[in-house]
């Protein structure tokens, strides 16, 4: 079928589905269900899906279900990540709002509070919720917050997420997570592992380009983007079937797709047929398990065998509990004196085709013989890599979270492993490794395209490197005068070369706290492992004695400082709305994304910088100690530039994520206004500018600049409000 008759299907589909939805009755339903009482749930018309409660371990859960021979099949959870309620707990429609009661609890509302009046629920045979105003208009819909399900006539929009379930049997909030990324792809990761290329383990491969696309599921198991606003297809990629099969269109087949509890994303067909119900699988993603990303949890390897995954620990590990729990270290190592260890009491392991999917600490060109050494004497070093091919060693640290049978080596503490020797291991490591890179390189390649990572080459792409001084030093020609970029927070900043073609820029450290050798490349590797589009990549470090440098890609386009409030080019006003994007998504990614919350604490201008195709990224960021999930308080000291800090610094208040929100609220008015934050009484005169955004944007920094740090929105809300996507209410004044 070509993508115009698949366009005119879709288009008939959506609008025999209005006009039958604007011609039949509503059905309003009142009332009361009962977690005891299985027969007071709310049926669609057919019986086909029942709203209520679901039985979860001792307790019960809200959701919506299909209603085949067992009943377990839940397509959406509501609030999903809260305890389960007893047998005592009620729902009932009340204040225009589905409201669930337990005694003993606070109640919870199940949907949110509306700007009209609604009027009632109703749940429909799509397996829709909704609530209708008095004008018989749905006004929500439970299709608009999916959990881990899609059904036919359901979309999953751009930069909304499928999340799994935990387990089979626990619906909370799982491991997985699928993104329908704003570019028109839908990609997997693991749910918090941050969108990383190293992350990812699987794509459509629909790379399109604005405006934003979301997911469709037509009746016939096609897949579908379509445009946001007017739906009409962009493309046709069906990931299941290649034609329509008119088996699945009848009316008594209903189509799921789901992200299960593995991590596999699958498209299965129910049969509601009275004498034979029956569900089978029309498509899966992945057909072998151990592509999922940590699908055995950390310090584990998963191997394939008779059709089946299976899990192993890494040497020198222990499981924790069932995979994928996961394993950890059985022993605590060796001493350490000077960043080397000493004694005995190693050996390494030799696991044929042993792959690493992590991103090692360490990468350099090391021989055969050298490599195996090096990790042995190094502390942080449990588990090593050598490439052939480019002589090549890399080096990884516990934990590791994407591993799987390829090829490598680990060295498993406290342990002697009989039977082999680095001769052996030699010999083995030599005859599969350019085999072994082959694969470890064409799988990070093939989601390449999910992220701009902005430089090629497995090495630089996925890398931290270790420079010595000397290197840096000639880099940059002994950090002359004439070679220094500029100045910041933390040293002056030199552009550097290693082979005079490409440039990097070398930063001296000179106003950090003094800390060892092993802290501070902890820490990088911390800063390294930070990757995204609108963050200046660290590319490697340098530690000997007391001397700290970094090495960065070199931005070509300066800063925006310069741009704003230096040069006599001015910017115009969409440059400086993507711009102001731009750098709010490089905070959500800091505050959101990482492993560990990072705040950054000197947001401004001098610290966003442009590179040569004037993507704006966030500099210096990971420099400020990392803010732990259970702080709420780790500095001690005002950090920060005047005329950006928040007020909490002030106060001694506790200084948490929000105080870079306040920062980037006084950015975006100088972004908006290019004047500084002293000058912003002096309002632009730029006639090309969209008004209406201008008022947006003007109102999302005020909310930005609250006193009350908990008034100021999240990133999220904040892309969500510049996008124009979430309105923006009136803020109160900001007293400072």
């Amino acid at each position: 079928m070509t993508s115009l008759a698949v366009f005119f299907l879709l288009l008939l589909t959506l609008a025999s589905k209005d006009l039958a939805g604007a011609q039949q009755q509503v059905v309003c339903q009142y009332s009361t269900i009962s977690a005891s009482d299985q027969s007071t749930i709310w049926l669609s018309p057919s019986s086909r899906f029942a709203f209520g409660f679901f039985q979860e371990g001792s307790g019960f859960k809200v959701g919506i279900w299909l209603v085949d021979n067992s009943n377990d099949t839940i397509v959406w959870t509501a609030t999903r990540d809260d305890a389960a309620v007893s047998s005592n707990a009620i729902l009932q429609f009340t204040s225009g709002r589905i409201m669930l009661a337990s005694p003993g609890n606070e109640n919870r509302f199940i949907t949110p509070e509306q700007n009209e009046q609604p009027k009632c629920p109703s749940m429909l045979d799509s397996g829709n919720l909704v609530i209708y105003n008095e004008q018989d208009q749905v006004i929500w819909r439970s299709f608009d917050f999916p959990t881990d399900t899609i059904l036919e006539d359901q979309f999953l929009h751009h930069d909304h997420r499928l999340y799994s379930n935990l387990s089979p049997t626990n619906h909370s909030t799982g491991r997985y997570s699928l993104v329908a990324q704003s570019d028109g792809n839908l990609v997997a990761y693991p749910a918090k592992a941050g969108d990383t290329v190293e992350s990812a383990y699987w794509s459509s491969d629909t790379d399109m380009s604005t405006p934003p696309r979301s997911l469709y599921l037509n009746s016939s198991g096609a897949f579908l983007l379509v445009n946001d606003t007017n739906l009409s297809t962009v493309s046709n990629k069906d990931l299941s079937i290649i034609s329509f099969n008119s088996s699945l269109q009848q009316d008594n087949v209903i189509l799921r797709l789901n992200l299960g509890f593995d991590g596999n994303l699958v498209l299965y067909s129910h049969s509601l047929n009275t004498t034979n119900k029956s569900t089978s699988v029309v498509w899966q993603a992945i057909d072998d398990l151990c592509d999922v990303s940590s699908f055995c949890g950390v310090n584990a390897y998963c191997t394939r065998s008779n059709n089946q995954s299976h899990c192993n620990c890494l040497p020198g590990t222990e499981k924790v509990a069932d995979f994928p729990s996961g394993c950890q270290r059985n022993s605590t190592g060796a001493v350490c004196i000077g960043g080397k260890e000493y004694g005995d009491i190693y050996d390494f392991t030799a696991l044929k085709d042993l792959r690493f999917k992590d991103v090692p600490y360490f990468a350099k060109m090391l021989g055969k013989e050298e490599c195996p050494q090096s990790c042995l004497e190094d502390c942080d070093c449990d588990a090593a890599f050598f490439d052939e091919s480019q002589d090549l060693c890399q080096k990884y640290a516990l934990p590791l979270s994407y591993s799987r049978i390829d090829n490598g080596y680990v060295k498993p503490p406290w342990t002697l492993i009989l039977g082999l020797s680095l001769g052996s291991f030699a010999y083995s490591s030599a005859a599969l490794a350019l085999s072994g890179i082959f694969i470890f390189k064409f799988r990070l390649m093939k989601y390449k395209k999910l992220l701009d990572t902005g430089r090629t080459g497995l090495t630089k792409e996925f890398t931290i490197g270790v420079f010595t001084y000397n290197e840096l030093k000639r880099a940059t020609n002994g950090f002359k005068k004439e070679k220094e970029l500029g100045k910041g927070s933390f040293g002056a900043v030199y552009k550097g070369t290693f082979d005079n073609r490409s440039f990097v820029a070398v930063k001296r450290l000179e106003k950090v706290v003094e800390e060892g050798e092993r802290e501070f490349k902890a820490e990088m590797r911390v800063i390294g492992r930070a990757r995204h589009k609108n963050l200046v990549r660290l590319l490697g470090f340098c530690a000997e004695g007391s001397k700290r440098l970094l090495v960065y890609e070199y931005m070509s386009h300066g800063s925006l400082a310069d741009l704003l409030f230096r040069t006599k080019g001015r910017l115009d006003w969409n440059e400086r709305v993507r711009i102001a994007l731009d750098v709010a998504r490089g905070i959500c990614y800091l505050h959101q994304g990482c492993e560990a919350p990072i705040i950054h604490c000197d947001i401004k201008p001098q610290n966003i910088l442009l590179d040569e195709s004037w993507t704006a990224k966030i500099s210096d960021f990971g420099l400020a100690k990392l803010l732990q999930p259970d702080q709420t308080r780790t500095f001690t000291g005002e950090r920060g530039t005047l005329g950006y800090m928040a007020p909490e610094w002030k106060t001694k208040t506790a200084i948490t994520l929000k105080v870079d929100i306040y920062s980037y609220g006084i950015v975006l008015l100088e972004i908006i206004c290019r004047r500084r934050h002293i000058q912003l009484d002096k309002l632009m005169d730029d006639d090309s500018t969209d008004k209406n955004a201008f008022e947006r944007m003007v109102l999302v920094a005020l909310w930005c600049i609250q006193d009350e740090p908990a008034l100021r929105p999240s990133l999220k809300n904040i892309i969500s409000m510049l996008e124009g996507i979430t309105d923006v209410s009136i803020p109160p004044c900001p007293m400072s």
